[in-house]
C-alpha cells in the first residue's frame, strides 16, 4: 500500500478541479485501487492510500489525475506502508 499526503493552498483552480478528482478517486475506489481518500480536517492538505503493486502504480494513478499538478495542489510525499491490520 502506498499513502500519498497532499498539501494545499488556497488557490482557486483547486477547487474548480476538485469535483472530477473526486470522482476519479470514486471510480478508483470501487476498483480497489484507493482504500480511502479525504481532506485533513483543516483542510490544508488530504491523504490518500492506495493499494497498489509497486510504487510504479502509484505514480501511474498520479500522472492519470490533473488535480495533482493543479495549481494549489501540491504532492507533498507518497510512502509505502505496510499495515498489519487491514
Amino acid at each position: 500500500m502506498w499513502i500519498v499526503e497532499l498539501t494545499f493552498t488556497p488557490a482557486p483552480e483547486r477547487l474548480a478541479a476538485r469535483p472530477a478528482h473526486r470522482d476519479r478517486l470514486t471510480a478508483l475506489h470501487a476498483a480497489g485501487a484507493v482504500r480511502a481518500a479525504g481532506p485533513l480536517a483543516d483542510d490544508s492538505g488530504a491523504l490518500i492510500i492506495l493499494d497498489v503493486p509497486g510504487r510504479a502504480g502509484a505514480d501511474e494513478i498520479l500522472a492519470a489525475d490533473p488535480y495533482f499538478r493543479t495549481p494549489g495542489v501540491e504532492v507533498r510525499s507518497v510512502r509505502e506502508w505496510s499495515p498489519f491490520l487491514r
